[in-house]
């Protein structure tokens, strides 16, 4: 059955993410072991994270069409479930009829054949109740309403509408459903942004300025692997997106500065800092996991920056071990380890992840990050603290008790960025500090 063999592997990434494993992990072991044509891979990403993302949308509708509510369900025929009804409710350019018979299709296939009648009555009972306009029943919680439609946990809506309200909590919460362009940065010490426009298009590429990043370019999601793209493999550009791309400038970073990068995996940032410096400087990019640590050194090697100095170490022990440390650095980066809260839309299976327990454990390491490196900063020197996130105790309250904290410290800058809003990037928070020379 035509579109089968696709369906399948988009269910299995389905299934491993429902298992806990990361979708991309999932999605890129699944290319790995089978060969697809690119208009296959486009179609196994979209079935799989669409139906990921909108796991708890899914379900609202299986309690309203099933006799089984869903988490009650077999997991497979949960997956399966989600798989059908992802494709009849949200994509509109796939056959009904294809959706029905290619799901019904797999639950034979997949030793589930007393099932087939379950499945297929589900997905025509959704067919039908799309066709009349019929939804599940609507909640007078407005916190549940938005966690049903936008497919978000519901303590995640109740943060979201304190923080922001409804109006905007909405908005934020499409945004984590829309699919994301592209960003890349151009790669100053090897290219201008003006050429590798002009070398994308020459490729049938379509790209468009980014405003506000003077490196950014914008490719359209759906335009396969980036690293065949032109201009990859001679370092000329990165994979980032525009929101990370206003950290390493925000450091304000000179030719010559010794700079640290405490959390430097996969290298992004420290690159970017490189690359502003001209490789006139010295930055120690440290991280604590030396496989991620590869990482950094494989993608400073394709860019040309060779003022990185990488070291595998815990950055909350960097002064016991280094005590000659102590007011050394003009510069310090703490992209801290965090939620991932802003970056929903790139990750389908983030919102799952999360809840606030988890959250508050994270609270405690930053500030612990932040409490241990503060002393390596040279009086009059910058620290710059940056989140993914959007949680505002990872984020303007870890910064407030920081200053409580430490008095030779004076908040500069700060700004959070919120998906949804024009610049269209990532959920970020910068925190740019300085110390006092005197204090």
């Amino acid at each position: 059955m035509k579109g089968l063999e696709a369906r399948k592997a988009a269910l299995e990434v389905i299934q491993a993410a429902g298992g806990g494993a990361f979708a991309d992990v999932a999605l890129e072991r699944v290319f790995n072991l089978y060969s697809f044509k690119p208009i296959d891979k486009a179609l196994i990403t979209e079935l799989s994270y669409g139906a990921i993302r909108q796991r708890y949308f899914l379900d609202h509708w299986i309690d309203f069409l099933g006799k089984v509510p869903a988490k009650k369900q077999p997991p497979l025929l949960r997956w399966l479930l989600h798989l059908g009804l992802y494709q009849i409710l949200k994509m509109e350019r796939i056959p009904p009829a294809a959706a029905i018979n290619t799901t019904v299709e797999l639950t034979k296939n997949l030793s589930l054949s007393k099932l087939a009648p379950v499945v297929n009555g589900i997905l025509r009972s959704a067919l039908r109740s799309k066709e009349k306009n019929l939804q599940p029943p609507k909640s007078k919680k407005p916190s549940l309403e938005l966690a049903k439609n936008e497919s978000i946990p519901v303590w995640f809506a109740e943060e979201l509408i304190a923080w922001r309200g409804f109006k905007d909590a909405n908005k934020i919460a499409q945004a984590f459903n829309s699919v994301s362009p592209i960003d890349i940065r151009v790669n100053k010490l090897r290219a201008e942004r003006k050429n590798v426009k002009e070398i994308f298009d020459s490729f049938g590429i379509k790209t468009q300025l980014i405003p506000g990043c003077p490196y950014g370019l914008e490719v359209p999601a759906g335009g396969g692997d980036p690293k065949k793209w032109p201009g990859y493999e001679e370092g000329k550009w990165s994979v980032q997106d525009r929101s990370s791309q206003l950290i390493a400038p925000s450091l304000g970073a000179l030719p010559g500065e010794k700079i640290l990068d405490a959390c430097a995996a996969p290298g992004g940032k420290s690159t970017h800092i490189a690359e502003l410096i001209n490789n006139e400087g010295k930055i120690w990019s440290v991280d604590r996991s030396s496989r991620r640590s590869q990482k950094i050194l494989a993608n400073s090697e394709r860019l040309g920056t060779k003022c990185l100095q990488l070291l595998v170490a815990d950055s909350n022990e960097l002064l016991l071990k280094h005590p000659e440390w102590e007011g050394f650095f003009d510069r310090i980066l703490i992209d801290a380890p965090c939620s991932g809260l802003g970056t929903l839309a790139r990750h389908p299976d983030a919102r799952w992840r999360m809840n606030q327990d988890n959250i508050q454990e994270l609270v405690s390491v930053q500030s612990q990050l932040l409490n241990a490196l503060a002393p390596l900063l040279k009086r009059g020197g910058t620290l710059v603290y940056s989140t993914c996130t959007i949680h505002p105790d990872e984020n303007f309250n870890q910064i407030k008790k920081f200053l409580q904290l430490k008095s030779e410290f004076i908040l500069v800058y700060e700004k959070q960025i919120w998906p949804g809003e024009k610049s269209n990037g990532d959920g970020f928070y910068i925190a740019v500090l300085n110390k006092f020379k005197n204090k």
